[in-house]
């Protein structure tokens, strides 16, 4: 008698669980509960602006101010991108009215004006933004 009951009940087991399995595997993959999941790439760095782009400026040869902040105080050399961390359209356009400037004489060749020493910087020149290939 209790054989008969242990083999019924495994019988029993054996087609309930039959008829279980295809219907479980059914609803799992018809449900999205696994798909993948749309977000932002978090290692992803923040794309740099150059200063003069993030606050819409615009150079111009008579603001020798803003123009000779871009020069050397010492040599009157134009500082690199490398050092600036101008985009390449802002820094060709400060060069060329840097050279404007110093043809209409309102900044000097060699130096930079002893007024503008103080002035706050808007870059350090001893530490470039980006190294340089020597």
């Amino acid at each position: 008698m209790n054989f008969l009951a242990t083999s019924i009940s495994r019988n029993i087991y054996l087609t309930t669980r039959r008829i279980l399995l295809p219907t479980t595997r059914q609803s799992s993959s018809i449900t999205e509960d696994d798909s993948p999941v749309e977000m932002e790439n978090p290692f992803k760095k923040e794309r740099r602006q150059c200063i003069l782009c993030k606050h819409n400026i615009t150079p111009d040869y008579k603001n020798y101010r803003l123009l000779s902040q871009f020069q050397s105080p010492y040599t009157g050399r134009i500082y690199g991108r490398h050092i600036t961390g101008l985009c390449k359209k802002k820094q060709e356009l400060v060069e060329t009215e840097i050279k404007k400037a110093q043809n209409c004489a309102y900044m000097p060749y060699f130096y930079k004006d002893k007024m503008f020493l103080k002035d706050p910087k808007l870059f350090d020149p001893e530490n470039p933004v980006r190294s340089h290939r020597f």
